[in-house]
């Protein structure tokens, strides 16, 4: 029998914490697992969630003076194994620990080289844009008395808007004049920094990519199409996709990868972690990198279902095991294979063509 693996999996009140335990305990059969669940907040669902979870744990935010302490003493307290790390904000904790210091367990961190640039768009889209992967951007400036030749100058109408920072489409709005500009930073005025973009008419878009110990060794695709709750969003976007594809594409591969491969240049850092590469195509259907993700997000089930179990390989790697294919795979899936979410429901995946007409 498998030996049973100690997994601590953080920010279990966000949907892609208990979708990365289900896709490890639920769809994977790597090993048997006790699952040590931590969120910040009481109110946080996966705390409670006891079929999936074996022991629940409030912490400190990553941020507070006692975190590192309370982690440790947690880490040791119930003989973690494995640490997944999933909140933004968490990694970035992580990372800069990692790059001081030695982590308190296993854990597949990105380098905080990578984390520092990726996370904020506005970087991010200055050190694509030679390379013509990513849409004509400026960032905004809310206080300007020259905001309108300062946006007007580089893009035209419609544009599309957001925060620099952060991911989950927080600030999205698609600007269809000077005076939705105006009224969408004033509603948001706590938002700082926002980054203006040209529209991309095309699919959304989204590559994963797993990298260890310097090599890419997992990648898969998908296509967002629709998203849960989408009427409470001005733009449409919440973050959380409601009807996807999981597709075969290596057009959509081969950008994510040159855009990677360009940053891990640029920052110096080693290839090492897992990222999510948000792509959107442009009026000819050229894919364009709009944001890069330091992390899981929440439909990595729905990989997982589909035969992508890249949460599985993760732990697989972490666990040093010796019958994992270190070699490249790109998965591929069954034509016309969709998944479909909703809140409080477990994803379905299906063919596409079986949808009710």
């Amino acid at each position: 029998m498998n030996q049973k693996l100690n997994i601590l999996i953080t920010g279990v009140g966000g949907p892609t914490p208990r979708s990365f335990a289900r896709a490890i305990k639920e769809i994977g059969n790597y090993k048997k697992y006790s699952i040590i669940a931590t969120d910040i907040h009481p109110h946080a669902i996966g705390l409670y969630q006891k079929e999936m979870f074996d022991i629940s744990v409030i912490t400190p935010k990553s941020n507070a003076r006692d975190y590192w302490p309370f982690m440790e003493e947690v880490i040791a307290k119930y003989k973690i194994d494995i640490a997944v790390i999933l909140p933004e904000q968490e990694v970035l904790a992580w990372s800069e620990r990692q790059a001081y210091g030695v982590l308190p367990c296993k854990a597949l961190i990105p380098p905080k080289a990578a984390v520092d640039k990726m996370l904020d768009k506005g970087i991010l889209t200055s050190a694509l844009k030679e390379s013509g992967l990513v849409p004509k951007s400026v960032l905004i400036d809310t206080k300007s008395e020259d905001l309108k030749s300062q946006t007007e100058s580089v893009l035209s109408y419609p544009y599309w808007i957001r925060s620099a920072t952060g991911s989950s489409g927080l600030g999205s709005y698609k600007v269809e004049s000077f005076d939705d500009l105006i009224k969408w930073t004033t509603i948001n005025k706590g938002i700082d920094n926002f980054i203006a973009s040209a529209y991309l008419p095309g699919r959304n878009l989204a590559c994963k990519m797993l990298y260890y110990d310097g090599k890419l060794v997992r990648a898969a695709c998908a296509e967002r199409v629709n998203y849960i709750m989408a009427k409470v969003a001005p733009s449409g976007i919440t973050g959380n996709t409601s009807f996807g594809r999981l597709i075969n594409d290596e057009k959509i591969f081969n950008v994510a990868n040159e855009a990677m491969n360009i940053m891990f240049e640029i920052t110096g850092a080693d290839k090492h972690g897992f990222f999510t590469v948000d792509l959107k195509e442009d009026q000819d259907g050229t894919p364009m990198i709009t944001e890069i993700n330091v992390r899981h997000v929440a439909f990595t089930q729905c990989f997982a279902k589909g035969g992508a179990n890249l949460c599985e390989d993760t732990i697989r790697l972490l666990d040093n095991d010796n019958t994992f294919n270190h070699d490249f795979h790109h998965y591929q899936f069954e034509e016309d294979l969709i998944f479909l979410r909703d809140v409080d429901e477990r994803p379905i995946l299906m063919k596409e063509s079986d949808l009710l007409k």
